[in-house]
């Protein structure tokens, strides 16, 4: 599984390829969001800008999906490793930097020591079920619903 290294946190997240990395932090329990953001955030439309993350010195390229047309209109001013964490999706490990309109007294220290450890691949897919779809799902011969598979729903023909 891809891993979301916080360095701010210090924390290694793994989450699936194809998450969206706002909701991955969020169910982490990872600070996005300063003063403002906690007061009112858009909950992940790209409206208000308070969830931009910094992509640490392009960790690993291609690591998150391409910007959105969102995220290039709301930070055209910003710098080039900003994104919108509701806007993006994780594709493969990275480190991130959560909050960085927020000084961090030992940003180079914590990031540098981020690099030097290496960030797991991870699968590049989500895991696939072992069992085929008809098979999830037994039903006992004896129960009512093994019989109903020719009966019409109050709702389908009689009604219309």
């Amino acid at each position: 599984m891809p891993v979301i290294r916080f360095v701010r946190e210090g924390r290694d997240v793994e989450c699936y390829p194809g998450e969206n990395l706002r909701e991955v932090a969020l169910r982490e329990g990872v600070e996005l969001y300063g003063l403002k953001g906690k007061l009112g955030n858009c909950g992940g439309c790209g409206q208000c800008i308070t969830c931009f993350v910094d992509v640490v010195g392009e960790s690993s390229p291609g690591s998150l999906s391409g910007r959105t047309a969102v995220e290039e209109q709301k930070l055209r001013r910003r710098p080039d490793g900003w994104r919108l964490a509701c806007q993006a999706l994780v594709q493969h490990s990275v480190l991130v930097l959560t909050r960085p309109q927020v000084g961090l007294g030992d940003a180079e220290q914590k990031i540098a020591a981020a690099r030097a450890e290496a960030l797991p691949a991870g699968p590049t897919a989500w895991p696939v079920s072992e069992q085929p779809a008809e098979q999830e799902l037994e039903t006992d011969p004896d129960s009512p619903a093994a019989g109903d598979t020719g009966r019409q729903s109050a709702t389908s023909g009689e009604e219309a």
